[in-house]
């Protein structure tokens, strides 16, 4: 007898399950069916993306419905637009058998007049996100009058994308005596509030220890130098040709970006993103469902509810803003009892956060180390050579051909033929790993490894993402003005006003001696080497030239592009000369192409940096002078010595950071 029989639901639900091969329920399905089955409890519910939280709470509630009646009896939020879908098939499949049952997903992205006809014709049960349902009931195409359960999933991650508002609007539609029912993968302090606001005496129940990670998941951190994370990325890959992933980004932009850059090396990969339509998002994940892409590259939003079998990998390529998110990203993979891998590529400086990690998650991360050129070489001649062994021969199709392959192939032997045919598909490998370095971060190597690597020059450019520039564009611009072949250029840092470029050393003095001249949205290009003489000394984010270092602190003049200042005058910081000019080109801190600035309390304050304002240029003086911002923020003329802000200064906004054209189909 099926066990699922056994807890009590009625035949057409435990012949669907069969039929969909579940046996036996999981840790979470055994401890709260029972309780779920009674019909009049809310629950708080925790266990781990990938246990079955679905089934757990999809059953009993596809048991407790009444199908002959046409009015909605249940509701079931979740954060996503995949989850939506997903929990959606998975109940249709319950109810494969079951007369008359009508479950509708409701979600952004799709007809919203579709979607209220098909409510319309009866749905038992709403399947929603929060904005797209509230939406709904803001235009009186729903009705929650007769519902009797309420179904909050992944109810962590909605409160973290900021939907109590939503939550809080639905649930009053819905009346009081209700059945409430949460499930989580973690439990922060904010998801136990939502048990005490809108539950009565709810039952507890945990599978696991609370925010725990899933026991069969092997985590791995790898430490590299920031520069070196694409490069990693595809090491890893090539080191388990067998890789299907899941990557994990911080922002649409990079999520993006790096798709894009995997696609161009030859990789099967794709993105999954906020910036995508629904139609995008459908077309990437029916490709990945198929596993025609290797690697998903995806947001921690976009990923939610991302229900595919077998994902061997997840891949953080930024740690997660939010650490408990951890649990989630690495929840993709090892499902429904199955073993994977989560892996972490990380600097030096976030070696402390896979600590706390650990502490969270309450499972030990095991530091790798990224496998050399010649491994990943091996790793994937020996899946070719499995490949072939394993290849199925279609006799009859190749059966005419056979006599001229014998007549051309017949002066090679056996050995002589093996070893061609390989080469064939293995040489580009070979050819790709030549002289690799070693990725794994080494304090003392990595400051000197550029300089160190033979063949390889390092060149500072005065253009960066302020310039609306990316590595890839950046790499496109220089091969192009140069003439050099742009394999010839191994690797672009793109920092936000300048960038470091790596080059082929034969090809360093090409490009150096090409842009002598060359004008950028009307400012000279400057390119330098790393091995540079004569002039200042400068630094910018690790960036030295050598050659004479001038400092005069009675009245002198200080020049520095990395982590000092430009002063004039007196040691007094920024109180220098009166008359000089305070600038700041950085990223996040007020840098002077690093970390501070040159500063004079009546002089001009410059900044191209995205501290507040998203990327942009702006310029005010400190007293009483003019401020502009090109970013996203606003032009307007201000004193700070009455703290008064002047209504004369126009609002103006040339260009945001998210600029990137969305991926068409």
């Amino acid at each position: 007898m099926n066990k699922f029989e056994a807890l009590g639901f009625n035949n057409a639900i435990v012949k669907a399950v069969t039929e969909l091969g579940f046996e036996s329920p999981t840790p979470i399905q055994e401890k709260v069916i029972p309780v779920l089955l009674t019909g009049n409890t809310d629950l708080v519910a925790l266990a781990q993306t990938g246990t079955g939280k679905t089934a757990a709470f999809g059953l009993p509630l596809t048991h407790l419905v009444d199908f002959t009646s046409r009015e909605t009896q249940a509701v079931i939020i979740c954060p996503t637009r995949e989850l939506c879908m997903q929990i959606t098939r998975d109940l249709q499949s319950y109810t494969k058998y079951i007369d008359g049952a009508n479950i509708v997903a409701v979600y952004g992205g799709a007809s919203i007049d579709n979607q209220s006809r098909d409510i319309k014709k009866g749905a038992q049960i709403v399947v929603a996100t929060p904005g797209r349902l509230c939406d709904m009931i803001d235009r009186r195409r729903v009705n929650f009058s007769n519902v009797r359960f309420a179904v909050l999933d992944e109810a962590d991650e909605m409160l973290n994308m900021g939907f109590k508002e939503d939550l809080d609007t639905i649930l009053s539609q819905t009346p009081e005596e209700k059945n409430t029912w949460l499930f989580s993968a973690t439990m922060p302090d904010e998801v136990l509030r939502i048990s005490k606001n809108y539950m009565e005496k709810p039952v507890e129940i945990t599978a696991g220890t609370k925010n725990s990670g899933n026991d069969n998941i092997e985590h791995i951190y790898y430490v590299v130098q920031a520069r070196d994370k694409y490069a990693a990325l595809k090491r890893i890959a090539d080191s388990n040709p067998d890789i299907f992933a899941i990557v994990f980004c911080r922002t649409r932009i990079e999520t993006q970006e790096i798709a894009d850059a995997l696609i161009k090396d030859g990789y099967g990969a794709d993105s999954l993103h906020g910036d995508l339509s629904q139609q995008q998002r459908d077309h990437v994940m029916k490709r990945y469902r198929a596993r025609s892409l290797q690697m998903l590259v995806a947001t921690d939003v976009a990923a939610r509810g991302i229900d595919v079998n077998d994902v061997t990998h997840v891949i953080n390529y930024n740690l997660p803003d939010e650490i408990e998110n951890y649990t989630h990203r690495s929840g993709r993979t090892a499902r429904a009892g199955k073993t994977g891998t989560s892996i972490c590529i990380i600097n030096m400086k976030e070696v402390g956060k896979i600590r706390i990690i650990e502490r969270i998650i309450k499972k030990k991360f095991i530091q790798g180390t990224i496998p050399t050129g010649f491994e990943a070489c091996e790793k994937q001649l020996f899946s070719l050579v499995k490949k072939i062994h394993n290849v199925e021969v279609n006799e009859a199709a190749i059966e005419a051909y056979l006599p001229s392959i014998y007549d051309e192939l017949k002066e090679l032997t056996r050995e002589d033929i093996i070893k061609r045919f390989v080469s064939t598909e293995f040489n580009r490998f070979l050819d790709y790993y030549k002289n690799a370095p070693d990725l794994n971060a080494n304090t003392s190597r990595d400051r000197e490894r550029s300089n160190s690597t033979p063949g390889i020059t390092k060149l500072f450019v005065n253009l960066g993402e302020l310039d609306s520039l990316t590595s890839a564009t950046m790499k496109e611009y220089i091969s192009e003005v140069s003439g050099v072949d742009i394999a010839s250029i191994v690797n672009i840092e793109v920092k936000s006003s300048f960038s470091f470029v790596e080059v082929k050393t034969e090809s360093a003095e090409i490009i150096q001696g090409t842009f002598k001249n060359v004008r950028y949205n009307d400012r000279n290009v400057r390119i330098e080497s790393r091995g540079d003489s004569g002039g200042d000394r400068r630094s910018s984010g690790g960036y030295e030239g050598s050659g004479n270092r001038r400092s005069s602190f009675g009245g002198g003049d200080r020049k520095s592009y990395g982590n000092r200042s430009d002063r004039g005058g007196d040691r007094g910081g920024y109180r220098g000369n009166s008359g000089g000019e305070r600038r700041s080109f950085g990223s996040g801190e007020r840098k002077s192409y690093s970390d501070r600035s040159n500063g004079n309390s009546t002089g001009e304050r410059k900044s191209y940096s995205d501290r507040s304002e998203s990327g942009g240029y702006s310029k005010g003086n400190s007293d009483s002078g003019e401020r502009k911002s090109y970013g996203d923020r606003s032009e307007r003329t201000s004193s700070r010595n009455t703290g008064n802000e002047s209504t004369g200064g126009d609002r103006k906004s040339n260009f945001s950071r998210e600029r990137r054209p969305r991926k068409q189909f």
